[in-house]
C-alpha cells in the first residue's frame, strides 16, 4: 500500500569509526517503523555496507571503512528516506497463550490500579489488541511490540527484578513484549507463556520477526 504523507525527518550520526545510527524524529508508529524496514532494505544493497541492525525509530549501519565513507552512506540514506514509502505487508498472526495473573503475572494488580481499571478491564484490553513486531532486541528473540492500548500505558518498574522467568509477558512503557529466556528485567510483569521464543536449534531460532501480527489469548484459570 502506498504512503504518501510526508516523511519526518531522519537524522544520522555516527557511531565510532565505522557506524551510523538512522533515527526518525518523529512518534513511534507503525508508519514510521515501516520506512525504517524500507531503509534498511535500501541500504542492504549499498557498497561496503556490512551489516543493519533496525530498532524501534531507528536502524544501526556498520559498514567498512576502506570501501566507503559515512557521509557517501548519509547521503544515500537520505535519498533513500525521501522516496515514497510502500507499506510493507505484515507477516503471519501467532497466537500466544497467556496465563495472567498470581504468580505468572505479580504485577498485574499494580498495573490495574496505576491504570484506574479492574484486572478483567486490563486482560480484556491486553487481549483485544493486535500488535506488530518492530523489532527483535535486548534478548534473543525478544520482541519489541507496537500496539498496546494507551489505557495499559505504565512505567518500567523503579526495582528491576534479578530474574524474569522466561515466557513471561511485561508492560514497561508504551510497549508490552515477551521475555525469551531467564534475565533480570525491569518490566511490569502481568502473565506468562510456556511457548518457547528463542530455540537455538530451530531454523529460525526465533518464534517471531519483525512484522509478524501477534495476539494474546487469556488461558482458563
Amino acid at each position: 500500500m502506498q504512503m504518501n504523507t510526508p516523511p519526518p525527518e531522519l537524522l544520522i550520526r555516527p557511531l565510532g569509526e565505522a557506524a551510523l545510527c538512522c533515527a526518525v524524529d518523529g512518534a513511534i508508529t507503525l508508519e514510521h517503523q515501516q520506512r525504517i524496514w524500507q531503509l534498511g532494505a535500501g541500504l542492504a544493497k549499498v557498497a561496503g555496507v556490512l551489516g543493519l541492525i533496525p530498532g524501534m525509530n531507528n536502524l544501526t549501519l556498520s559498514f567498512d571503512p576502506l570501501h566507503t565513507e559515512a557521509a557517501t552512506l548519509a547521503q544515500a540514506a537520505q535519498a533513500l528516506w525521501g522516496k515514497p514509502a510502500r507499506g510493507r505487508p505484515l507477516g503471519r498472526q501467532v497466537d500466544i497463550p497467556v496465563r495472567y495473573g498470581g504468580a505468572d503475572g505479580p504485577d498485574l494488580a499494580d498495573v490495574a490500579a496505576h491504570c484506574g481499571l479492574d484486572i478483567d478491564e486490563v486482560v480484556r484490553r491486553h487481549t483485544q489488541a493486535e500488535y506488530v513486531v518492530y523489532f527483535i532486541g535486548f534478548q534473543p528473540g525478544f520482541a519489541y511490540l507496537g500496539g498496546l492500548d494507551e489505557r495499559l500505558h505504565t512505567p518500567r518498574r523503579a526495582e528491576p527484578r534479578l530474574a524474569v522467568p522466561a515466557g513471561s509477558i511485561g508492560i514497561g512503557g508504551a510497549q508490552t513484549g515477551i521475555y525469551p529466556l531467564a534475565t533480570p528485567g525491569g518490566w511490569q510483569l502481568i502473565g506468562r507463556t510456556a511457548l518457547s521464543l528463542f530455540d537455538p536449534e530451530a531454523e529460525p531460532p526465533t518464534l517471531l520477526a519483525p512484522g509478524d501480527r501477534v495476539r494474546f489469548v487469556a488461558e482458563p484459570t
